[in-house]
């Protein structure tokens, strides 16, 4: 079995709620069709809305939705970029080595139906200068510790790009997923779990400390999304 992860780029005046169902009520039977299980889509639409502040957007049209789900052979997969890229103005396939430091056990939702929370997907690099060994030890290692000491997520996944699947994919080198609160989209202290002014800016020194240790800030996207996971 393979996980593969797509990102969609459309603009922001197509309505979440349009993108999110089209997604849920077409592209997820057609993916099912198609041999994929596991499937889970993430878009950013109303219920997100509120984190406009904790968006960091590069591309243009942004990146509106993240679908990943695992097939037996990433081989097969076209006729699942076929039903993605009818819903997006433009498409970008990775397969990823997926990793779960922090399996959602708080804020499980019935299949099919949205995840309480919202789920925070970044896409990151290694500085140009930085050995890959180096940067997944970095990662995977002391940032592990200080993303769970510092902040109130409730999941955390870490997708390592194995390679592009699409042309023209952004060369990202992981996309990590991480499931906060709904309320840390517009307070920094829920977001750093942190109960006062100083605890707060302790956690986020101790995190913006950890980052600049092993991303390249310069390409870094980010985007808040509901999650919906499909089975």
């Amino acid at each position: 079995m393979e996980k593969l992860v797509y990102l969609l780029y459309e603009s922001d005046e197509t309505p979440g709620a349009d993108l999110r169902d089209a997604l849920l009520r077409k592209s997820a039977p057609a993916l099912r069709a198609a041999g994929a299980t596991r499937i889970a889509v993430n878009v950013n639409d109303e219920d997100v809305a509120p984190g406009g502040r904790v968006w960091i957007r590069k591309s243009d049209p942004p990146i509106r939705a993240m679908v990943s789900f695992w097939l037996d052979n990433a081989d097969d997969r076209a006729p699942c970029e076929a039903a993605l890229r009818e819903r997006a103005a433009g498409l970008a396939g990775y397969l990823v080595a997926e990793s779960v430091p922090l399996l959602n056990t708080s804020q499980v939702a019935p299949v099919g139906e949205r995840t309480p929370g919202v789920n925070m997907v970044t896409c990151i690099n290694r500085p140009a200068d930085m050995d890959y060994a180096e940067f997944i030890d970095r990662w995977h290692g002391e940032h592990k510790v200080v993303a769970l000491e510092t902040q109130s997520t409730f999941a955390y996944v870490r997708n390592v790009v194995v390679r592009p699947l699409t042309r023209d994919a952004a060369p990202f080198d992981g996309i990590v997923e991480e499931g906060f609160p709904i309320g840390a989209l517009t307070d920094p202290h829920v977001w750093y779990a942190a109960d006062s002014d100083a605890a707060y800016r302790a956690n986020l020194a101790r995190m913006i400390e950890s980052c600049q240790r092993f991303l390249d800030f310069e390409p870094l996207e980010s985007n808040p999304m509901s999650e919906y996971l499909l089975g």
